[in-house]
């Protein structure tokens, strides 16, 4: 196979996924020669790369040194790590190593909308995307959430809202984004990352060449130095002087720009406290954008969430149950369990799964502080359990349908019946949108 192009120049590209998929696609409309590689033997996408490329070499089953030692360049996709030891050995010999990300930031006409964050990525992605529809700007959606960055390139886009995870901001160098964030910072992905500030320093280069830092008041962590002469946006929290806010005014809560209220938070169809802080963060983000005011805050009162976050699912007998299967990650379920805590009454959370590494030490007081017991599936389980037994009930389910079941039993009228697992879901389960479908399907029958 390498003697076949090793006399040429020739991108690699790494991982058949539906990100490979898509550079493929680009490479072949610049008529650039490629080789096309995965260390599976069989990747999901084979029988539409073999149909659509039938003239490109195609390496299964183990990477080839020497084809990519010998590239002008390999993009890599998302889940394939820059550790793995073929891709470090290339780029130690001066091999760039790149993403789509990068390529797409190469052929941009328009401005970037770019976020980053541990949780709510999908949903403020989503509502910035609808905020700049309603203006009427012609926008493209996507990155890491639906449409792969580069089937998004079009010299008819005026904006490009943009959500990126740490692996496809790994290989990006300036991102150049009119607005840039990192909604929030908390464990994940630790099995791929050997520490903590490895997957900060990771989100971090969302900022990189950023005209506008759109900054998490009360994340810490998520906040990068400035630099000079740039004057950071911060949303979350109560309204001051600068950014946006929370808002008491006329006997109620509003969101705010500044001390200016703009609606109120009643208006919101999306539930929950930290749904509120994901509109503060798509108001500074459209704002910054140039997204008219009046339309921001229309689709804000129209925009009902996503499926798998927080997603409301029925009301059983004065028993609502929720769906967020979304919720990979300790962070993402401690947001869902503070904002959809009802006390004293209770809030039975369904976890479990693959756990990535995490620290389940780190649910325990959340849990306890909002009257909350667990029902846990899957691998581990047990592991949830050691950390939080001591602090709030803990009881054991075989299935997901086991555990909707035994949280039903256990339910009272005004309880709140939540899937949130804090961890991946392929234990069990093709992911997590197969896993809250299955939710959704079980709270129905549970229901007829």
């Amino acid at each position: 196979m390498s003697n076949l192009i090793a006399t040429s120049s020739y991108t690699v590209v790494v991982g058949l996924g539906i990100t490979g998929l898509s550079v493929a696609r680009f490479l072949q409309k610049q008529h650039q020669a490629f080789v096309l590689m995965d260390t599976r033997v069989n990747p999901p996408n084979l029988a539409a790369v073999k149909e659509e490329f039938t003239q490109v070499p195609l390496v299964l089953g183990k990477l080839d040194t020497e084809l990519l030692n010998q590239a002008s360049e390999i993009i890599l996709s998302p889940g394939v790590a820059m550790v793995t030891p073929e891709i470090a050995q290339a780029k130690a010999l001066g091999v760039p190593v790149v993403g789509d990300i990068e390529l797409l930031l190469r052929n941009v006409r328009a401005p970037i909308v770019a976020i980053t964050g541990s949780n709510a990525k999908s949903t403020v992605t989503t509502l910035v995307g609808e905020m700049a529809k309603a203006a009427g700007l012609a926008v493209a959606v996507g990155g890491n959430l639906g449409t792969p960055a580069l089937d998004l390139l079009s010299d008819d886009v005026e904006l490009y809202v943009l959500e990126l995870s740490s692996f496809q901001l790994e290989t990006v160098t300036q991102v150049n984004a009119k607005a840039a964030t990192i909604l929030n910072i908390s464990e994940d992905h630790l099995d791929r990352y050997e520490s903590m500030q490895a997957y900060i320093l990771a989100k971090m280069r969302v900022y990189f060449g950023a005209e506008n830092f759109i900054l998490n008041r009360n994340d810490v962590l998520a906040q990068p130095p400035i630099p000079r002469g740039k004057n950071p946006i911060y949303f979350g929290g109560v309204a001051d002087f600068g950014g946006y806010g929370i808002l008491h005014y006329q006997g109620e809560e509003y969101l705010a720009k500044s001390l200016t209220p703009l609606m109120p938070i009643s208006e919101l169809k999306i539930r929950g406290r930290h749904n509120v802080d994901n509109a503060l963060a798509a108001l500074a983000l459209g704002d910054a954008a140039n997204i008219p005011m009046d339309a921001m805050l229309q689709s804000l009162r129209d925009f009902k969430g996503l499926p798998h976050r927080c997603e409301w699912v029925r009301d059983i007998n004065g028993v609502e149950f929720y769906n967020d299967s979304k919720g990979t990650n300790i962070g993402a379920t401690l947001a869902a369990i503070k904002g959809l805590s009802r006390k004293p009454h209770k809030l039975f959370v369904i976890a479990g799964g693959e756990g990535k590494d995490q620290n389940f030490a780190d649910l325990a007081p959340t849990l306890a502080e909002h009257t909350c017991e667990l029902i846990l599936i899957g691998r581990d389980a047990t592991l949830i359990a050691h950390a939080c037994e001591s602090f709030v009930p803990v009881h054991f389910a075989e299935s997901l349908s086991a555990a909707v079941t035994k949280a039903r039993a256990l339910a009272n009228p005004q309880d709140v019946i939540l899937l949130s697992p804090a961890c991946a879901s392929f234990d069990m389960f093709k992911g997590y949108a197969d896993r809250g479908e299955q939710f959704c399907k079980i709270v129905h029958e549970v229901a007829n």
